[in-house]
């Protein structure tokens, strides 16, 4: 039987939502009822459906993470649209192997880390807005490229990138934090991709195709 842990604390409510969230939920909920006082009711229902999504946006259920050791797990909710061995890039030294995860606006957003390490650097590119599920996206688009080393030495690289509709991405980590895989570490509003950029020896477990959850899937063993 496969082992589960807790790497963040159970949130106390039924239907938790990141904070993020919060102010877009309220602005939303408040013009929804200045139109229902108006008795403007097509706007008032269409201001209820729209304060409902952004909820179901924002959502940030609990998970439990796999133990195992040099276990990856996927950081983003959605579908692996690639999974890919880089002879270089920009965001690795040498050989590497990079798994996409492309997320729709019907996913859960928050994103997590994908192992445990220390956090080394994190790049910052304000770039374009391309579908980010086209290649180029990795590289042109507005992302954050967040650095791992784990205690084996080894370095990962996992990319925020910003897509088409997204055009906010949250990074709630800094250079030189201790991290655990599964711990949320921030989101990109409304549609976006993540990239994950292993060592060239790693067993990728992730294949094109698969529907993968942040902090529960593995996609990654090191070795």
């Amino acid at each position: 039987m496969e082992k589960y842990s807790r790497t963040d604390a159970p949130s106390q409510t039924a239907f938790p939502i990141d904070k993020a969230g919060i102010p877009v939920i309220g602005i939303a909920a408040f013009a929804t009822a200045v139109f229902a006082l108006l008795g403007i009711a097509v706007l008032a229902l269409t201001g209820l459906l729209v304060t409902l999504f952004i909820c179901y946006f924002f959502r940030d259920p609990d998970r439990v993470t796999p133990v195992l050791e040099g276990g990856i797990v996927s950081p983003a909710d959605g579908k692996v649209i690639k999974v890919e061995r880089l002879e270089s890039t920009h965001f690795a030294e040498g050989p590497c192997q990079r798994v996409s995860i492309f997320m729709s606006i019907f996913n859960v957003h928050v994103n997590r880390i994908p192992c445990d390490g220390r956090i080394t650097k994190i790049a910052y590119y304000p770039g374009k807005f391309f579908s980010a599920n086209l290649d180029k996206a990795s590289r042109l688009n507005e992302h954050n490229a967040v650095y791992l080393e784990t205690g084996k030495g080894q370095t990962l690289c996992f990319v925020q990138i910003a897509g088409l509709v997204a055009r906010r991405i949250i990074c709630r980590i800094q250079d030189g934090d201790e991290v655990a895989r599964g711990h949320r570490f921030g989101l990109i509003c409304f549609g976006s991709r993540l990239d994950v950029y292993l060592p060239a020896d790693t067993q990728v477990l992730a294949a094109v195709g698969d529907v993968v959850s942040a902090g529960t899937s593995l996609i990654g063993k090191l070795a």
